[in-house]
């Protein structure tokens, strides 16, 4: 694999110093975005290792530049990824707006690919996984399928999508229809066509009780608008569906892992967590007072906590 230089937006994602991008194609031929950050000031052979960062819909590496600040401060090299269909990876449909994937697992070729470019560029190991929202279903297959980490953290993973009772079978319906009658493509009902955080304002969002790590994002879209991604596709949220049904009749991975839920989220279905993590054996579930769906992007005192005990789990298995 060459490496391929990519943009990276250093200006607003407050990152480590000498954060990079690069570019690289999938199995399937679809060019996807990577980035990583060394922590400042450490030298190499004193990192602890790399955690692998992966995003939620609508997401991109970017975003995440706080975070690898908080890992880097516990010793910690970071990647993170922009997964295809959004941020400055190859969009799935002409209007880039619309959050699309053909089939759910098709993301695992972009975990192979990235695995690769973390191995072709020497990345610290051992290596970890933090995986949020729709990176939590991601990551919870590529763990049962091999990803080689020591250990993982979850934040408010989408092992079940939040829809109200009564709407489950309108969805599952919709999108067994929808590319008969020729809707696929068209965005499912009550999203946004652009970004949450552009649409709605701080007060009663469903993503973070903190207003600067709100207006962090938006203004990072206001500064980049190529990484703005609206909602998703009829037939995302069928593939979502059967995907965490899937997920959920698989057995936890043998990994130790723990799982941080805000107290007042939103957005996916706690119950899929909370059942997920009693079963999942030595697995711990945080429940965060006070955080809405992006644990990581709450005020100071929730994020020290978030990165605390992940990064006391990691540092147990860096064996």
């Amino acid at each position: 694999m060459d490496l391929t230089p990519a943009p990276y937006f250093r200006d607003i994602a407050d990152g480590p110093e000498g954060g990079e991008a690069h570019w690289v194609t999938t199995k399937d031929g679809l060019r996807i975005r990577v980035g990583h950050w060394l922590p400042d000031g450490l030298p190499r052979e004193a990192i602890k290792g790399t955690v692998l960062i992966f995003p939620g819909r609508t997401e991109y590496i970017e975003k995440y530049g706080p975070a690898a600040i908080d890992l880097g401060r516990r010793g910690f090299a970071t990647l993170a990824v922009d997964w295809r269909g959004q941020g400055l990876a190859d969009r799935m449909l002409d209007d880039r707006r619309l959050g699309h994937v053909q089939h759910f697992p098709d993301f695992q070729q972009d975990v192979a690919a990235v695995v690769q470019l973390a191995q072709q560029l020497d990345l610290p190991k051992p290596w970890f996984l933090l995986a949020h929202s729709m990176g939590g279903a991601i990551g919870l297959r590529a763990l049962i399928e091999g990803l080689p980490v020591k250990a993982c953290a979850f934040t408010g993973p989408m092992w079940g999508i939040q829809i109200p009772a009564a709407m489950r079978p309108v969805a599952r319906i919709l999108g067994a229809l929808a590319p008969h009658l020729g809707f696929s493509a068209m965005r499912a009902p009550t999203t946004t066509k652009g970004h949450y955080v552009q649409s709605a304002p701080y007060e009663g969002n469903t993503l973070t009780n903190d207003a600067d790590m709100y207006r962090f994002m938006q203004e990072q879209l206001e500064a980049q608008p190529d990484l703005t991604l609206g909602g998703p596709t009829v037939h995302w949220l069928s593939e979502g569906l059967q995907e965490c049904a899937a997920l959920a009749q698989r057995p936890s991975p043998a990994l130790p892992c723990i799982t941080f839920l805000g107290s007042d989220e939103q957005i996916v279905n706690t119950d899929a967590i909370k059942d997920r993590m009693q079963r999942w054996p030595g697995g711990e579930l945080d429940l965060v007072q006070g955080a809405q769906h992006e644990v990581v992007m709450e005020g100071p005192a929730i994020r020290q906590h978030t990165f605390d005990r992940m990064c006391a789990l990691f540092d147990q298995y860096r064996g």
